[in-house]
């Protein structure tokens, strides 16, 4: 058997931290390196596991991140980085291979990888390839919504939600973001190639983890106009062989007497797409766990990716 993988997780006992080493269990080919719980904070403990290891992942807020990087001595050393920090930065692959086969090759063959957010996963794999295409101007003036579970707010907001002493508006959906600042905005925009930050309306709901990213379009400002159906039959060709994102048939919907739950996915770690609305005004939308392909599970693909095995191994489809 060939030499283990020597995993460090800088930040295991956040949310994404925990569901990253939840998924190397049973795998044989990874050897995690855990560091002392009290030493969690201590620079250079953590300085020296980082640069010991193979392959390291930040699962800590931006500042941190940064920090962390900052440490690296080991030149062989390889970063997966789940936080938001280098997701635009030059250097750095954007950890959605889907895209297309540069986006794949420079996670393979990169030492810098940034997960992207959530959100920004949900969008980004609606609109990127309508631009890339030539279906979507640049310059359209791009608006969409979506829900997720409150895991989303890490363990802050699990504690909020999951306390008996709760307050009552916890019992219903939660519009946030209203300052349109919402931190996933920059990536939204520069992997798109719009010209503009989409405006954007998350909502975090009274579930654990699930997420439903929608993307409404009218027709008639298409560069190309396009009916339901062949909108449909574009993202199917596009993403035709990709194991982790799967267009859903035309009209499938209707099996949910045309209701799409956002809490569905919860515990999986691909993506589906499905394509409505009428002649006039489409709605496309993504459905996915936001603690899966939004965070641990995109972070464990990209991993798969630099290791050359299996894309879905030790995940969830």
């Amino acid at each position: 058997m060939s030499e283990k993988v020597k995993i460090f997780i800088d930040g295991s006992e956040g949310t994404t931290g925990l569901r990253i080493n939840e998924r190397f269990q049973g795998r044989d080919d990874v050897k995690l390196m855990t560091i002392v719980p009290e030493l969690r904070k201590d620079t250079e403990e953590r300085k020296k596991l980082i640069n010991a290891s193979d392959i390291t992942f930040l699962c800590l807020p931006d500042a941190a991140s940064r920090e962390a990087v900052e440490l690296i001595e080991n030149d062989e050393v390889r970063i997966i980085d789940a936080s938001t920090a280098h997701r635009t930065e030059s250097g750095w692959a954007y950890g959605f291979p889907e895209l297309s086969p540069e986006f794949r090759n420079a996670i393979k063959t990169g030492k810098r990888v940034a997960v992207p957010g959530c959100y920004a996963s949900g969008l980004i794999a609606l609109v990127y390839p309508l631009v890339k295409s030539g279906i979507l101007p640049a310059d359209y003036p791009v608006a969409a919504f979506a829900m997720s579970g409150y895991s989303g707010g890490g363990k802050k907001m699990i504690a909020e939600y999951e306390t008996q002493e709760r307050i009552f508006e916890l019992d219903s959906p939660r519009e946030y973001a209203l300052s349109q600042q919402h931190k996933h905005l920059k990536e939204m925009k520069a992997i798109t190639g719009l010209a503009k930050e989409p405006l954007f309306s998350p909502m975090v709901c009274d579930y654990y983890s699930g997420m439903l990213v929608s993307l409404p379009l009218y027709a008639e400002l298409l560069t190309k106009k396009m009916t339901p159906k062949e909108l449909h039959a574009f993202f199917t060709e596009y993403y035709a062989g990709e194991k982790f994102i799967t267009v859903n048939p035309f009209g499938a919907e209707e099996e949910t007497r045309s209701f799409l739950g956002s809490n569905v996915r919860s515990g999986w770690d691909g993506m589906e797409i499905f394509v409505t609305g009428c002649e006039d005004r489409l709605l496309v939308s993504s459905r996915f766990d936001n603690l899966g392909k939004g965070a641990s599970g995109a972070a464990v693909q990209c991993l798969n990716i630099m290791l050359g095995c299996q894309e879905d191994k030790g995940l969830k489809l």
